[in-house]
Formats: structure tokens, C-alpha cells, sequence
């Protein structure tokens, strides 16, 4: 279980509180606003922005204090964060080792993971090579390879077009459903969070409010979340 204890985090100008229990291997939608703090939220699950009050615990083990890299956690972030000047396969590769000093078996396993999402062969191509959907599952397959607990999204799939964001979305809950992972997923689309989502986390006027069934939440939307949807 993924708990947030008292929380508060803090981020330029505005503060997110949080209190509330993800269930291990779940898939939730985290929606809002814009400029609410979900991305602030999941910054903070991964280390990246701090805690000025609360603790973050992931299966009874407090993870505040904990650097980026030493956390059950993966994330994706909106541009995939792909290196232009390597190739699809040493992208991969750096979820294993940041020195890319691997073992055969380890470039075995990258090849793996370009194969499970779509992208055997094509492990030498640089990312200018590969169209947005194809950086997609590279970045997608670089989190394979970490086999983290958590898996984070901020809204990687945005600039595709609706039917490859599906598509894209699909492949997470597939691979989230094969590895147990328990997926956050930051969503500015409903749409979304009914695809794949079991539950959603409502960030709204300074706070992250408990999970709650999708279908529920969406179909009966407090004032703040019906603002928004319009």
C-alpha cells in the first residue's frame, strides 16, 4: 500500500495537502484542475519535491529522506525524456545503469523490453529515427527494465492523437497487470482515467482528496471537479 500521511508539499507558490491510501497494485487517475498540483503530488511520491510536513509510505516503509533513485518508484514524464545523441537500446539501458556498463544478459533483457512493447529490432535507431509513439515505447520500456513497485505518469502521451494515446494507455495497464505494478497516472482527460483507471485522486483547491471509484467520481463530480470538466 502507497500511503500519504499528513502531507504537505510545497512547490513555488502554492502548498498541496494529502492524506489518502493507494492500494497496491491498483491503476489511479490522478485529475484536476490545471495548476492544481497534481504533478506536484507525484514529484513528490518520487522525490523530487520535498515534504514540509507528513510522511509517504510505500508497504509500511517510510520513503521521505529517500533520494529519487533509491525509491520503489519509475517515472514518466511528459517528453520521455529520451537522449538524442543514444540509441533506442542504450535509452533502455540506462534504467539498468547509468554508466551503460552492461552485461550481455543485461542487454538481453533491453532487448527484451523493446520487443514486449512493440519495438523488436529497432534497438539501434536514434530517437530522431523513431515517430512519437515509437519514443513513447522506448521511454515506456526504459521503466520495464527497473521493475519498480510504483509506476508514475505526468501526462506522457499528450502530444499523441487520441487513438495512439489509447493505444499507449492499453500497454501501460497490460504491463502494469503482468508486473503488479501499482500505477498514478496524471490525466488532464476523463476519457483516460475511464479507460484504464480503477479509481481517481481529485486534486482541487490546495488538496489531494481520497481515491474514489472512476465511474462514480466522474458520473457525480463535486463543484471544483464539474468547474473544470465544464
Amino acid at each position: 500500500m502507497l500511503k500519504l500521511e499528513n502531507c504537505r508539499i510545497l512547490n513555488g507558490g502554492y502548498a498541496v495537502e494529502a492524506d489518502l491510501e493507494i492500494q497496491s497494485g491498483s491503476c489511479t487517475a490522478v485529475i484536476g484542475p490545471s495548476g492544481a498540483g497534481k504533478s506536484t503530488l507525484v514529484e513528490a511520491i518520487a522525490g523530487f519535491l520535498p515534504l514540509t510536513r507528513g510522511e509517504i509510505r510505500w508497504q509500511g516503509a517510510d520513503m521521505v529522506g529517500q533520494p529519487p533513485g533509491k525509491r520503489p518508484v519509475a517515472m514518466l514524464f511528459q517528453d520521455g525524456n529520451l537522449f538524442p545523441h543514444l540509441s533506442a537500446a542504450q535509452n533502455v539501458g540506462l534504467g539498468l545503469r547509468a554508466s551503460l556498463r552492461l552485461s550481455d544478459a543485461d542487454w538481453q533483457e533491453v532487448e527484451a523490453a523493446l520487443a514486449r512493447v512493440g519495438l523488436s529490432g529497432m534497438g539501434a535507431r536514434k530517437p530522431a529515427a523513431l515517430s512519437g509513439g515509437q519514443q513513447s515505447r522506448v521511454a515506456l520500456a526504459r521503466v520495464l527494465v527497473q521493475g519498480r513497485d510504483i509506476l508514475l505518469l505526468d501526462e506522457p502521451f499528450a502530444a499523441l492523437g487520441p487513438a495512439l494515446k489509447a493505444e499507449m494507455l492499453d500497454l501501460v495497464a497490460e504491463l502494469a497487470r503482468e508486473s503488479g505494478a501499482t500505477v498514478l497516472m496524471v490525466s488532464h482527460e476523463p476519457a483516460d482515467a475511464r479507460r484504464i483507471a480503477d479509481q481517481v485522486v481529485l486534486v482541487a483547491e490546495g488538496r489531494a482528496h481520497p481515491p474514489q471509484p472512476t465511474a462514480e467520481l466522474l458520473d457525480n463530480p463535486p463543484p471544483a471537479l464539474k468547474a473544470y470538466l465544464g
